[in-house]
């Protein structure tokens, strides 16, 4: 008799957005779930992002034209784009990274991650309506902001993709911005409204309720440092910073960017070191002037941030600005050179207050060489089940990575398709 057809047990390691999405889709299916991280739910990468939650976030990094673009990004490295010496080490991932940006690798990407974007957005609405957090979502989509004609010029492969998945947008031209956001300046010639996106004014506490509701409806939730996993006769042994042994029938691995390096500490053979990097990304909050407000997120292709309207954990207003990408090693020392340029470019696109004291955060996500991340079944590990590489969109895809790794643990016919996330397709 198959064991995992007898047991529904599980333990699932990482309780971040993807982490905690994984335990409530496993719960809702009848399993008695044990979540474990070293911190609280959503205090780690889920803290830091933009709170967006677009179908525009098909579109990956690595796409055609890539190649023709990336000398100038790496001779003179702008707000998008910082490379650091330590992401040398990962010059193999470079490299299938780059292979990656090939028409039939692109395609199968954007059709792969609108799936997963579609079920997470079908899911978030559920379970933000569980948990009595329909108050922080807004469905009026985000601003996509371009200074001038050569800028808009240059987006239109992506405005084009957007457009072939009917992703719904409105142009809008000089006054057209203002009037749907009165307060940015004047600067911006161009700007793209994603009308098919909604987002939510702080996504840490998404995460907790989240989280909350997995405890209400019987869930567990310890607190460990996971060190090391072991393979067992029928199950897997986790080991906690103490040296002490946990023992699991099945284990869910969604550590984000710890999640490589833990298969590696524990000897498991894991073809992923050379199939993940890190997406290093950082954010600043800042105090709004009196009057001015964003009624959405916006992205200021230039300046490569992103400005979200958000609360604090005081539920005080907020502005926060998330940088563009920084290609570092995971523990890296932290570099605001990006932050900086962001915060100048941020202040000529609206009038701001000095920044919040001891509100920079930085925080790494996981990225494989085709832009997919990893659900399924561990290859020559049963029972050990993957669930990480989200890149940065983790808060987009993670409800919806939930569904998915439990309808396969299940056994039964997914949602959508799973195989382009399949980790086989790295065997």
């Amino acid at each position: 008799m198959n064991f995992l057809d007898t047991s529904r047990q599980v333990t699932v390691l990482g309780a971040g957005m993807v982490g905690v999405s994984c335990a409530l889709a496993l719960q809702a299916k009848g399993w008695q779930v044990t979540l474990v991280d070293k911190r609280g739910p959503g205090e780690e990468t889920s803290a830091g992002n933009a709170g967006v939650l677009s179908r525009s976030s098909l579109l990956p990094f690595n796409r055609p034209g890539l190649w023709q673009t990336l000398p100038r990004m790496l001779l003179k490295p702008g707000p998008s784009l910082q490379v650091r010496p330590s992401a040398l080490a990962h010059w193999r991932f470079m490299w299938r990274f780059l292979w990656h940006a090939r028409r039939q690798s692109f395609e199968a990407t954007t059709v792969a991650l609108d799936g997963l974007i579609q079920l997470s957005a079908q899911t978030h609405k559920t379970w933000l309506a569980q948990t009595a957090q329909q108050h922080r979502l807004r469905e009026n989509g985000w601003l996509w902001l371009f200074q001038n004609e050569a800028a808009w010029a240059g987006s239109a492969f992506s405005r084009e993709v957007l457009q072939e998945f009917s992703v719904a947008t409105a142009v809008l031209r000089g006054a057209e911005i203002q009037s749907l956001e009165p307060h940015l300046s004047s600067q911006f010639q161009h700007a793209l409204w994603i009308q098919d996106a909604a987002s939510v004014d702080n996504p840490a506490e998404v995460v907790k309720a989240y989280a909350d509701r997995f405890l209400k409806l019987g869930g567990v939730f310890r607190h460990s440092d996971v060190r090391a996993l072991q393979q067992q006769p029928q199950g897997w042994q986790w080991q906690d910073a103490s040296g002490a042994p946990h023992w699991t029938p099945n284990l869910v691995l969604a550590m984000g960017p710890w999640s490589e390096s833990l298969l590696q500490a524990s000897q498991l053979p894991s073809q992923f070191k050379a199939h993940m990097a890190f997406e290093r990304g950082y954010h600043r909050h800042f105090k709004p002037v009196g009057g001015v407000h964003l009624q959405r997120p916006v992205y200021d292709t230039a300046g490569a941030y992103v400005l979200s309207p958000m609360v604090n954990a005081q539920g005080e207003p907020v502005l926060r600005m998330t940088t563009g990408v920084e290609l570092a090693g995971r523990d890296a020392a932290p570099n605001t050179a990006q932050l900086e340029a962001a915060e100048n470019a941020v202040r000529r696109a609206i009038s701001l207050k000095e920044a919040v004291a001891g509100s920079d955060w930085m925080g790494s996500r996981p990225t494989t060489p085709d832009s997919r991340p990893v659900i399924g079944e561990m290859p020559q590990c049963p029972g050990l089940w993957l669930a990480f590489g989200h890149q940065h969109i983790g808060f987009s895809t993670g409800p919806g990575t939930g569904v998915l790794l439990a309808e396969l643990m299940a056994g039964e016919s997914t949602s959508i398709n799973s195989a382009p996330f399949s980790p086989m397709r790295f065997s």
